[in-house]
């Protein structure tokens, strides 16, 4: 459930009418603790009413929103499959359905379930089916990491976020039993700090202790931390405990009024073997948006960290703030358009050669948060590159940690593992050779023909989509090809350049992909064969994004048409 606390938002309700529910019936129940977001409770309350009379959509697509906030994906899909097959059912109905069919690996479903939910947005949907292909092709592709499951460290609970401490400790946080005290969205415990030697056999709690000016007790979630080089100082996303009655109220749900405890960075000293909070970090404004999953440059000059503070791209956004002179931070910026997207940004590391390590929901990957890595510094980066299968799966991939990028550590909720979320190792294979998106090959040369290999690419004038001399020459071998080999399907895709605006830009690469289409089609090529696609300026194959200044070559090489096999 790290969502949940790294996304920023934590909500709780005021339970003004706790001590009338005995006249609650149980849907009446149920619905409160559904708009207080207590999933697991409500749940079970579902349940309940479903065993007793015949469900009604509302009640399907309840228990399977319940089910997937609770990351029950199996049940999850069972009951949106329900709820989509009614009259009635509700179009974001068709988007959590096609979200869990992804996660579940069921790519050809969850495209059908894309194409009902964006019909109308074309530019959306590319990218949704986008990433159906790219975890299916990828997961048939050689891996090139070992990947192993930290048995010690991980229980039947969510253990995530673990950071290095020094060369012989670890932390992570975790929400296993530790206490009496629970998350009634997931029913597990409120997440807590937990410090471990390298090879995890030794855990113990890692206590937070307060003397800083606001209120904290450690009520609530308390991790992940980043901690700088000499391990002495840790900055901890915290929930603010502040009493509710200082908290501004968001809205009212039916008779409940609702307020949110959001995150913020306090920042701790380790002073005797124990760790201190001595103060706040000084832009966390848990009135307006949360602070959370902070990580430091390695001279400790810079701080990056994820947030849902005004001025962002998208739903949250990596920030960072660079140290004064007088060792105050400095306001926060915005880490820029090329790494930022308008969904779900955060989880950020940076490794000790400046590489930044991330997650995010908003780029073309496998579903769900995958993991990217782009070079650079502040607001300056390169093109993010996805680690791919099988560092990334269909299931949430973050929090990613490594020294030199060849070994490390990263959580996930993939199928297999022990708990909700669980904290893996990778490493390089020892005879793996540097990775490349997807071999292309020159169709002169023995190549076996596998699904996913390029086969051509051929390339376009600016704001043009005729086939040049150039391209015909590349096609006419492609179409030599297919018609030795009757048996083989392929996908055109197309892409521009990012000048122009998105909407334009996804029909230009429609156009170019329908031509390519039909220059094959005249050659002899059976349609049927030719799967067209068009994605617009996304999948650049350099740093020229929007507002990158680029020569006219670099801009060529994203106005193209690719050649894959699809069978």
């Amino acid at each position: 459930m790290k969502r949940l606390v790294f996304i920023g938002i934590w909500l709780i309700a005021l339970a003004k009418y706790a001590g009338a529910q005995e006249q609650l019936n149980i849907k009446q129940q149920a619905d409160k603790l559904y708009e207080r977001y207590e999933y697991f409770k409500s749940l079970n309350l579902y349940l309940k009413i479903a065993e007793k009379k015949k469900t009604d959509v509302q009640l399907m697509e309840r228990i399977a929103d319940c089910y997937r906030q609770i990351n029950d994906y199996d049940d999850a899909e069972e009951w949106y499959a329900k709820a989509v097959d009614q009259p009635k059912a509700n179009k974001p109905d068709h988007y959590y359905y096609a979200e869990v069919l992804l996660r579940n690996q069921k790519f050809d479903r969850a495209k059908e379930q894309y194409e009902i939910f964006y019909a109308d947005d074309a530019q959306e949907l590319a990218l949704k089916l986008s990433n159906c292909d790219s975890a299916a092709a990828w997961m048939k592709q050689p891996a090139r990491y070992i990947i192993k499951n930290i048995s010690n460290l991980n229980t039947q609970y969510s253990d995530w976020g673990l950071t290095y401490d020094g060369k012989t400790g670890l932390i992570f946080t975790s929400d296993k039993i530790n206490g009496d005290d629970a998350d009634q969205r997931t029913g597990n415990n409120w997440f807590k700090l937990y410090h471990t030697n390298i090879k995890g056999d030794e855990i113990r709690d890692m206590t937070l202790s307060n003397q800083s000016s606001e209120k904290f007790d450690n009520s609530y979630h308390a991790g992940p931390l980043a901690l700088n080089v000499a391990g002495d100082t840790a900055y901890v996303t915290i929930t603010t405990e502040i009493p509710a009655k200082k908290i501004e109220m968001d809205k009212k749900i039916s008779s409940q009024n609702l307020y949110t405890r959001r995150l913020q960075l306090g920042m701790a000293k380790k002073m005797n073997d124990a760790w201190v909070i001595f103060g706040m970090f000084p832009y966390n404004n848990i009135q307006k948006y949360s602070i959370g999953s902070a990580t430091l440059s390695k001279d400790g000059r810079v701080i990056y960290f994820s947030s849902d503070m005004p001025g962002g791209e998208g739903k949250t956004d990596l920030w960072y703030c660079e140290k004064q002179s007088d060792g105050t931070w400095g306001k926060p910026i915005n880490c820029g358009k090329i790494i930022n997207t308008k969904d779900e940004d955060a989880f950020p590391y940076i490794a000790d050669d400046g590489t930044i390590y991330y997650s995010s929901k908003g780029l073309v990957g496998m579903g769900g948060y995958d993991i990217y890595s782009a070079k650079g510094d502040k607001a300056n980066w390169s093109i993010p590159q996805n680690l791919k299968y099988p560092i990334n799966t269909t299931s949430d991939d973050f929090y990613f940690i490594t020294h030199n990028g060849s070994n490390g550590y990263f959580s996930s909720n993939r199928n297999g593992g022990k708990g909700s979320d669980d904290i893996y190792s990778f490493a390089i294979k020892p005879d793996s050779a540097p990775s490349k998106p997807i071999a292309k090959i020159s169709l002169e040369s023995p190549t076996r023909l596998t699904p996913g290999l390029i086969l051509k690419t051929i390339y376009y004038d600016l704001d043009k989509s005729a086939i040049r001399p150039d391209a015909a020459l590349e096609l006419d071998k492609l179409a030599l090809l297919l018609n030795q080999n009757s048996s083989l399907k392929i996908e055109i895709a197309s892409y521009t350049d990012s000048r122009a605006s998105s909407e334009y830009n996804l029909t230009l690469s429609q156009r170019r992909a329908k031509a390519a289409m039909d220059y094959l089609v005249e050659k002899g090529i059976s349609a049927y064969r030719l799967t067209i696609k068009w994605y617009g300026k996304t999948n650049l194959v350099n740093n020229c994004a929007d507002g990158v200044e680029c020569t006219e070559a670099e801009h060529q090489l994203n106005r193209r048409t690719e050649f894959s096999i699809i069978k």
